[in-house]
């Protein structure tokens, strides 16, 4: 916790937490949650931007909390800090407060994930985030990912998937925040975070992690593919007894049980192979 200016410790945590009342993002609930501050604030006129940060005006106060380029584009005389942290900025009424710095730790199964992935045969795994490039190169690092793409604003995000789409890729975007929510709309399969993710986030996406757990990322994939499995299983079998019975029908082969059993016998044993899926274990 960095003041800067002349001003407080007291009045760097303050101004942050009043721009961060009433965000839902990931670090904006982190800063809440760090310094128990619970309170509702409606009187505060609010304003998320995307990949920027937040704008909020409280009486005679006038907020901006995000980072270094939203204080930027704001003409706030603001130093850029270079670490491997989260950095939080914040300016009042036109005067750089100060900041402070987040750590980011990995989630406990993050590492286990993306081994089941590259198990998965998924090997092209990219991060896409508006972090700073030394933070988002560190959690590069620390998961054995290759490519990683820094600093993105939500339309660089959009940006890049409409590339790899164009080159023909089948693309799943995993994201939680309201700046993810174009890109998992865009994605052939959008899924989001039910318990950290936006509610934006949340209706653009095509599948919702409820519990926000890693691991059912792979999961997911492996029951979609035995999913598959089992539906190309069904129509293959209905399609071949009912050529074989109508073939034998027009020999004169079959009476009216074979009929039954085509039709209703083949619905009953295709439902039974799909009851399987129920079993699938992790």
């Amino acid at each position: 916790i960095i003041p800067v200016n002349g001003f407080t410790k007291e009045e760097l945590i303050d101004t942050i937490l009043i721009g961060e009342n009433l965000s839902n993002h990931p670090l904006a609930l982190t800063i809440k949650n760090y310094f128990n501050d619970t309170t509702i604030n409606n009187d505060i006129n609010y304003q998320e931007i995307a990949g920027l940060g937040i704008k909020a005006q409280l009486n005679d106060k006038s907020i901006l909390v995000g980072n270094y380029q939203l204080l930027q584009e704001n003409n706030i005389n603001t130093p850029e800090v270079i670490t491997d942290n989260t950095i939080v900025y914040a300016a009042l009424n036109n005067s750089f407060v100060g900041y402070i710095t987040l750590g980011d730790s990995l989630k406990s199964n993050a590492r286990e994930t993306i081994d089941e992935l590259k198990q998965l045969a998924i090997n092209n795994i990219i991060i896409a985030s508006g972090d700073h490039e030394n933070v988002v190169k560190k959690v590069a690092s620390q998961l054995d990912i290759a490519q990683y793409h820094a600093d993105l604003l939500p339309q660089n995000k959009v940006k890049l998937i409409r590339e790899l789409i164009n080159k023909k890729t089948r693309l799943l975007f995993v994201g939680d925040g309201i700046n993810d929510a174009p890109s998992l709309a865009l994605a052939d399969i959008g899924i989001s975070m039910g318990g950290i993710g936006s509610d934006a986030a949340i209706e653009a996406a095509d599948v919702v992690i409820m519990n926000d757990d890693l691991t059912k990322i792979p999961l997911a994939i492996k029951i979609s593919k035995k999913t598959k499995k089992i539906v190309l299983q069904n129509i293959v079998f209905a399609l071949l007894i009912k050529i074989i019975i109508l073939g034998l029908g027009i020999l004169g082969l079959t009476g009216i049980w074979e009929a039954i059993f085509a039709d209703v016998g083949v619905a009953l044993l295709a439902i039974l192979n799909a009851i399987k899926i129920l079993y699938k274990k992790e």
